[in-house]
């Protein structure tokens, strides 16, 4: 499919976190001064992970106030519509905007605000995934989780587990996500991002129904198979993963060997403006490096609707938009 194909098709993306696909527009109107490309997005020769979280200082300013938090929700679904994605899953960690008058149940609903302003006047429909943070204490983790539960299918549709997982492996959040399963709130995991293919083998343990990158298990069939025999869905994110160098170069990417033995793949930004890329981008990467051909398109982006953590009414509604597309 030509890049102007790809553009208009309409999307389907599960793995964008809010900090890092804030548009330029708005940053620098929250921050009151221009702001240069280099200080919040990376080169595509990206020399390693620290390098590139260095580029969220200035956008993690911006989600300091309610103000912040609606302008933000809105500007991220502007973003989206302009290249025709029509379900989106945001994700965000509540606990980073808490303070100076600010609590989790206050910063969760002002961003939902606007995104629900966002959604009537760009179309996009969206959910909330909610992270907490590795670094974070696991009582902290889990009160922020309790709140974010009581909006669960009003806005919020799941959990995450995201930051440094070299230093924080999954071992050490078994007892969280037990006690968010108990809770009956669905999640995703970060986990293989940095090498490490034993905590995709938790997070499946644990009861996680999508992954984070996952890029760990490439070469690991009995890994694989866990995640097929789950039907757990595995978030690729191609160019962040290259710039952080959790993959080598695309010619040695895993998403041609995981979508052959029949994983539920989808492709992601990551984010947008951290890594300066867009869904169209990233599809197009796949389709020349990894083979991927027009119906393996499709396949990615039913894959995605498939494993989407959307209600049906809200499936129902993209399949049709797929089906009239293709």
């Amino acid at each position: 499919m030509t890049t102007e194909q790809l553009k208009k098709i309409p999307k389907i993306e599960l793995h964008c976190h809010l900090d890092g696909s804030l548009s330029m527009e708005f940053i620098q109107k929250k921050i009151g001064r221009n702001v240069s490309v280099d200080e919040i997005q990376v080169s595509r020769d990206c020399g390693s992970l620290a390098e590139y979280l260095e580029k969220f200082a200035l956008p993690c300013q911006c989600l300091k106030d309610a103000e912040g938090l609606r302008e933000a929700g809105f500007d991220f679904l502007r973003t989206a519509s302009r290249e025709n994605v029509v379900y989106t899953e945001v994700r965000f960690a509540p606990l980073l905007s808490v303070g100076a008058g600010m609590n989790t149940r206050q910063v969760i609903d002002s961003l939902l605000a606007g995104l629900a302003k966002g959604k009537q006047e760009f179309g996009v429909e969206y959910n909330v995934i909610t992270c907490a943070m590795r670094h974070h204490s696991p009582e902290e983790n889990l009160e922020m989780l309790k709140t974010a539960r009581e909006y669960l299918g009003e806005g919020v549709c799941a959990a995450d587990l995201a930051g440094a997982e070299a230093s924080y492996p999954m071992s050490g959040f078994m007892e969280l996500f037990e006690k968010v399963k108990q809770m009956e709130m669905p999640f995703t995991i970060h986990a293989g991002e940095c090498g490490n293919a034993w905590n995709i083998v938790q997070a499946a343990e644990a009861g996680a129904k999508r992954i984070g990158h996952g890029i760990a298990m490439a070469g690991k069939p009995q890994i694989r198979q866990l995640c097929r025999e789950q039907n757990i869905g595995i978030e690729m994110c191609p160019i962040s993963n290259l710039q952080t160098k959790a993959a080598e170069s695309m010619e040695h990417y895993p998403l041609r060997e995981f979508l052959d033995t029949g994983l539920l793949v989808s492709v992601n930004t990551d984010n947008r403006t951290v890594s300066g890329t867009s869904l169209t981008e990233e599809l197009e990467l796949v389709q020349k490096y990894c083979g991927v051909q027009e119906e393996e398109i499709r396949l990615l982006l039913r894959n995605a609707l498939e494993t989407a953590f959307a209600d049906e009414s809200v499936k129902h509604k993209i399949a049709q938009r797929l089906r009239q597309a293709f």
